[in-house]
């Protein structure tokens, strides 16, 4: 795991990159949501299905978990460290692993996978240029956890949400 940058060895720049990117990509992935919908490009989305039980806001945050160690360290991580080492030119395997990224978000509609598509090239170049994915790891839960848990508390007090 230290090979793609997923160690505890640069712990205020690691933050520091964690708090930006999560702040950034964020921002900028709401605000697509709300475009995407409001062009009728993307799926109707209910995050997390709903919270009926105290243990259910726990298994958001877990799912969140899952999805950024899944996506950021296999996709990102491995998966462009990998062809690195094959002899892939950089462009390449970046534009492939955004694909890959893209395409198992095509569930959410053309916006999903699109957006996906788009944070694959951004994380992966950060990745590419800085060789670390924690940072990419922990924006990436942050994101979904705020959102998983945002959605579930917001949905019955808050009309103008999807």
């Amino acid at each position: 795991m230290a090979t793609i940058g997923v160690d505890t060895s640069q712990p205020a720049d690691d933050a520091r990159w964690t708090v930006r990117l999560g702040l950034l990509v964020g921002g900028v992935g709401l605000l697509g949501l709300f475009a995407a919908k409001w062009l009728g490009i993307n799926r109707d989305l209910i995050v997390g299905g709903g919270a009926n039980r105290w243990w259910d806001v726990v298994l958001l945050v877990f799912q969140a978990a899952g999805t950024a160690i899944a996506e950021e360290v296999i996709v990102c991580g491995y998966l462009l460290h990998r062809l690195r080492q094959l002899g892939w030119k950089d462009s390449t395997a970046l534009v492939v692993a955004s694909a890959v990224r893209g395409s198992y978000h095509l569930y959410q509609g053309f916006g999903g996978a699109a957006a996906n598509f788009v944070l694959g090239l951004f994380f992966g170049k950060i990745y590419q240029r800085r060789g670390r994915v924690l940072p990419l790891l922990l924006a990436h839960f942050l994101i979904d956890a705020v959102a998983f848990v945002g959605y579930v508390e917001l949905e019955k007090r808050v009309s103008w949400l999807p």
